[in-house]
């Protein structure tokens, strides 16, 4: 490699850095600045910027959305707060259940912190350290972005994958399973972690504290508020929403199904049109999510007549419009850098990822502790990792890698799940890095990465 590149590659990675530290859209205007400077200042030609990745992300973040508006979301809160409630010795268990199935539903795993303060209250009541369910509820959350086909990791990692032919319901069938029994595992061993809450000499000192005392207070005359929600349009425009994500799993599931089926049938469910060269190619996945989750909102809309501003103000649109800007920036930056070496790299790095495969774990995994996204995450090195020829098996298998979040503590949920908290019990330590989050994050990888090879090789090969 060249030293050219590895200046270029040290400004991509200040970019994301300072990206990162400004949070919101910082990821993808600091992308910006960097192709600025790798364009204008060492002539690099830019790449295409990903389209239909932001496309797809908007397509179902505006379904997402108008869901949420219409109360989908609060009603699916409410459900689980009544689960948690009716199961607190099992919620070191339940906790990341919930988040999980969360998450796969609503394609964002900023969606546990509706949930985040009914775990850290029914754990303390029932004399359970809030550290173990809150530090698994966002590991959970966070694992099941993989295993979601709304998420934008999922909907980028089908598009970057389309010249291996691999489909969504594919990538499902490694990913689900994998970060389930990963999860599933990981829970077993934090069960035990740390002292019990009434050995917890942390917790016994606030017990006795004033200020704390009537805190204590006031979660117990408060744990019976539910939030007031038109339950019809709720429950017409949940049923719409996840109608419409198990319809684009079905559909990408087709390209398989397609010599199975009557011609007069697929033409209707997924059309073929011709491509440049004439022939014929079933609409592409892109496509079809973006049509289908447009839909959705659209019919949302119509149904359940949500106010129209709070459609864009709420949590779900915010945080959808800033994964598309993050992605914009940053994954076109990162293209951009390596499509300008690609030969190099290619005779660099291809014999190592063959040999120890788990080498692109590594590297999904540091990106995505760098980004805090998936998506992002997604959208640099998926693209690299076709152009190097790394097998499907092995980029599907280590696809569940980009969940780094959890490394350094600075992901939204994690800080708030740490003041939910108030027996402190999940907390940040001396040096940082040894936070309550840290354990549970690193067997659910271990476990999660050793089943999703596992099962990548079973069923891709």
């Amino acid at each position: 490699m060249s030293i050219m590149f590895y200046v270029q590659f040290a400004i991509v990675l200040l970019c994301i850095l300072l990206g990162a530290r400004v949070g919101g859209i910082g990821l993808g205007v600091f992308g910006g600045l960097g192709l600025a400077i790798l364009t204008f200042g060492f002539g690099l030609q830019p790449t295409s910027p990903p389209i239909d990745v932001m496309l797809m992300i908007m397509a179902v973040v505006s379904a997402a959305a108008a869901m949420e508006a219409s109360g989908g979301l609060d009603l699916m809160i409410r459900v689980a707060t009544r689960i948690l409630r009716k199961n607190p010795k099992y919620i070191t268990f339940m906790a990341p259940a919930v988040t999980y199935i969360f998450t796969i539903f609503a394609g964002t795993g900023h969606v546990a912190y509706s949930v985040l303060p009914v775990i850290a209250e029914v754990s303390r009541r029932s004399g359970v350290r809030p550290e173990r369910p809150l530090s698994m509820a966002v590991i959970a959350s966070q694992f099941s972005i993989v295993a979601s086909p709304i998420a934008a990791a999922v909907t980028s990692a089908v598009s970057y994958l389309t010249p291996y032919h691999i489909s969504m319901p594919q990538i499902l069938m490694v990913t689900i399973p994998s970060t389930t029994l990963g999860i599933a595992i990981a829970c077993v061993f934090v069960n035990k972690m740390g002292k019990e809450l009434k050995d917890d000499p942390e917790y016994q000192r606030r017990l006795q504290d004033p200020v704390y005392q009537e805190i204590y207070a006031a979660q117990e005359s408060s744990s019976g508020t539910e939030t007031v929600i038109n339950e019809k349009s709720a429950r017409t425009s949940l049923k719409i929403f996840i109608s419409a994500a198990i319809l684009v799993v079905i559909l990408g599931s087709l390209d398989k199904l397609a010599k199975y089926l009557p011609a007069e049938l697929m033409a209707h469910l997924r059309p073929s049109f011709p491509d440049a060269e004439g022939n014929m190619k079933l609409l592409n996945m892109p496509h079809v999510i973006e049509i289908v989750m447009l839909t959705a909102g659209a019919l949302i809309i119509l149904l359940c007549k949500p106010d129209g501003t709070a459609i864009t103000r709420g949590s779900v649109f915010h945080a959808g419009m800033r994964a598309v800007i993050a992605i914009f920036g940053i994954a076109w930056l990162g293209d951009t850098l390596m499509h300008a070496h690609m030969s190099d790299l290619k005779n660099e790095v291809e014999f190592l990822v063959k040999q120890a495969p788990w080498l692109f774990a590594v590297l999904l995994f540091a990106l995505s502790v760098l980004v805090n996204s998936q998506g992002a995450t997604v959208a640099t090195l998926f693209p690299l990792g076709v152009g190097l020829g790394i097998p499907p098996e092995i980029m599907v298998g280590t696809f569940v890698a980009v969940n780094g979040y959890f490394f350094i503590p600075n992901y939204g949920p994690i800080i708030a799940s740490i003041d939910f908290d108030t027996t402190g019990t999940t907390r940040i330590g001396r040096y940082i890095l040894n936070h309550s989050f840290m354990l549970p994050g690193l067997l659910s990888m271990a476990f999660s990465l050793v089943f999703s090879l596992t099962l990548a090789k079973l069923l891709l090969t």
